[in-house]
């Protein structure tokens, strides 16, 4: 007869067991969660257009990261609620349920990678420096070392002006850092950076660093801004969700790869920003 198999074994083989068994019990919780409820649960931020933004008029959310969700959701068969945490709190990872979903104009860094899951790339933008319409002295992005330069506080443009960016994408476009001792101050969001930037050449801030859509959408809405020479980094942006979820993960991933074959990401595109940024 076999022989009897040792106690630690047996344990040994509990433990793998009720390890496996866990893991089963979590995998798709997220999208369980969201089908059951009949809600996805999205962050966004209310002041970074043409991306998101809070209507004054209708209180609606509006821009291109917002009809993105949507159509998300929409395929999913659920509604879609926004939230609107500090972007910090969203790139920390750790939500606790409170979201299940960002679709922010996320760069998927290596950093971040370590928190969140970046279930498909859906546009490229271009990073930018943009100064006071006034401003003389800087003509090129390197004329700005040594500058009091604007970001959003935990953004890839901090990061860049660190020189500590890396983008966690496969075959992402490469970059230079090309602006030396810049002397950094963050903000909430990066539309409060070029609000103190059009108080004047100087007066708050010398440039600052975000993304080009953000840049036009502003000189747009009257603010005294020039942009500063070519882009300093294209940014691949992504859907982001916590880790732990394959299942939610992929049907992501499915949504957006639909969104792209058929021509709906194409088509926010051209509405919010006139050329198509998702190739």
């Amino acid at each position: 007869m076999p022989m009897p198999m040792p106690r630690c074994g047996t344990i040994a083989v509990a433990l793998a067991l009720s390890v496996l068994a866990a893991a089963s019990a979590r995998a798709g919780e997220v999208l369980d969660r969201v089908k059951s409820s009949g809600t996805l649960t999205m962050s966004t931020d209310p002041e970074y257009p043409p991306q998101s933004s809070l209507d004054p008029m209708t209180n609606e959310f509006v821009g291109f990261d917002i009809d993105v969700g949507r159509e998300i959701a929409r395929r999913l068969g659920v509604e879609i609620a926004f939230v609107t945490p500090g972007w910090d709190v969203v790139t920390a990872g750790r939500w606790a349920g409170r979201w299940d979903m960002s679709v922010g104009s996320m760069t998927p860094t290596k950093e971040r990678a370590e928190v969140l899951d970046f279930p498909a790339v859906y546009y490229f933008t271009p990073a930018s420096l943009v100064v006071h319409a006034d401003n003389e002295t800087i003509a090129q992005p390197a004329d700005a070392g040594g500058k009091q330069i604007g970001v959003g506080q935990a953004t890839t443009y901090e990061n860049y002006l660190k020189k500590d960016l890396v983008i966690d994408v496969a075959d992402a476009p490469p970059f230079d850092y090309v602006i030396e001792d810049a002397v950094i101050r963050t903000y909430e969001t990066d539309l409060l950076a070029l609000d103190d930037l059009r108080l004047g050449d100087g007066v708050r801030l010398d440039a600052a660093l975000t993304a080009l859509p953000t840049i036009l959408d502003a000189i747009e809405r009257g603010y005294p801004l020039k942009l500063v020479g070519e882009p300093l980094f294209k940014e691949p942006l992504a859907v982001a969700i916590e880790k732990g979820d394959p299942e939610f993960s992929a049907e992501l991933t499915r949504i957006v790869d639909e969104m792209k074959a058929d021509g709906t990401l194409a088509g926010l595109s051209e509405q919010y920003y006139g050329v198509d940024l998702t190739r």
